[in-house]
C-alpha cells in the first residue's frame, strides 16, 4: 500500500520503519512535520513493551529507552548533545554551529546526554507505558511546532533548511488539540492517569523554552536543534507524569 507523500517522508525521517520516500520537497516536508507525532504515537507503542517484561522496574525502562533510540536511529539524542555543545561553548551563532556540525561529542554533549538518559529511565520507571507514549507523541510535537510558519532556520542547508517554516499555525494547533483529546481519552479510559495532558503540556512547554533560546542564541533552527527538542519535550513529559502521577 502506498503511503501519503508526508507520511512516508515522516516514518522514514524520524524512525527506522522501512518506507518508500517517492517525494521530497518543501511542501511534502510540512506536512511531514504536522504528521511527526503520528509517528511518535507508533514509536511509543512499539518502545514501551519492555515496561510489561517481569523483573525490576528499571531494567525494563532501561530497555525501553534503548530500544526508543534504536528505533529512532539515536538521531535526537546526537542533535541534543550536538546541541549542548554548541550552545555551551558560549561562542558567537556562526562558531557554534560550526561546533555543532563536527563529529566528536565534547563535555557538555556527555553531561546533557547521561543525565537526559539518566531522567528518562527513571522517569519511564515509575510513570509507565501510557506515560512513556504520551512522552513521545509530545516529543515528535515539538517539532511540528518548532517548523511552524514564522520560525527560521539557522543554516541555509540541511534538514533545518529544509523543514523551517513548513508548517501553518492552525496545523499546529490542531494537531496540539487532538494530542491532548488523546491524552485525555486513554486518561477517561484503560490507563485513568489524569496527568497524562498535564505531561505533554509540560513536555512541549520546555521544548518551546528551548526553541526560543535556540533561536536568540543561533538565529533559528538546525536538524541538531529539532533533535535536542525531541528528547527535551520526550524528559520533561515522562519527568512530570513520575512526579504527579
Amino acid at each position: 500500500m502506498r503511503l501519503p507523500h508526508g507520511l512516508s517522508l515522516a516514518i522514514g525521517t524520524l524512525s527506522v520503519f522501512p518506507v518508500r520516500v517517492e517525494r521530497v520537497d518543501r511542501e511534502v516536508a510540512g506536512r511531514a512535520m504536522t504528521l511527526a507525532p503520528v509517528v511518535g504515537l507508533a514509536l511509543g507503542l512499539v518502545a514501551g513493551l519492555p515496561l510489561f517484561l517481569p523483573g525490576p522496574p528499571l531494567l525494563g525502562a532501561a530497555l525501553a529507552v534503548g530500544l526508543l533510540a534504536v528505533l529512532s536511529r539515536g538521531l535526537h539524542l546526537d542533535g541534543l548533545a550536538d546541541l549542548a555543545d554548541g550552545l555551551g561553548s558560549g561562542k558567537p551563532a556562526a562558531q557554534a554551529l560550526d561546533i555543532m556540525k563536527k563529529s566528536d561529542i565534547g563535555p557538555f554533549g556527555v553531561m546533557t546526554l547521561v543525565l537526559t538518559l539518566l531522567v528518562q529511565i527513571a522517569a519511564a520507571a515509575g510513570a509507565g507505558y501510557a506515560a512513556l507514549v504520551t512522552a513521545c507523541v509530545a516529543g515528535r510535537l515539538a517539532l511540528t511546532w518548532a517548523c511552524r510558519a514564522g520560525v527560521p532556520a539557522a543554516r541555509l542547508d540541511g534538514l533545518g533548511a529544509m523543514v523551517a517554516g513548513t508548517v501553518r499555525r492552525p496545523a499546529s494547533l490542531l494537531v496540539t488539540l487532538a494530542a491532548l483529546l488523546g491524552t485525555a481519552a486513554v486518561c477517561l479510559g484503560l490507563a485513568r492517569e489524569p496527568v497524562l495532558p498535564l505531561g505533554l503540556v509540560a513536555g512541549l512547554g520546555a521544548a518551546l523554552l528551548l526553541l526560543g533560546h535556540a533561536r536568540r542564541r543561533l538565529g533559528g533552527i538546525t536538524g541538531d536543534v529539532l533533535g535536542a527538542l525531541v528528547e527535551t519535550a520526550t524528559a520533561t513529559t515522562l519527568a512530570v507524569c513520575a512526579i504527579l502521577g
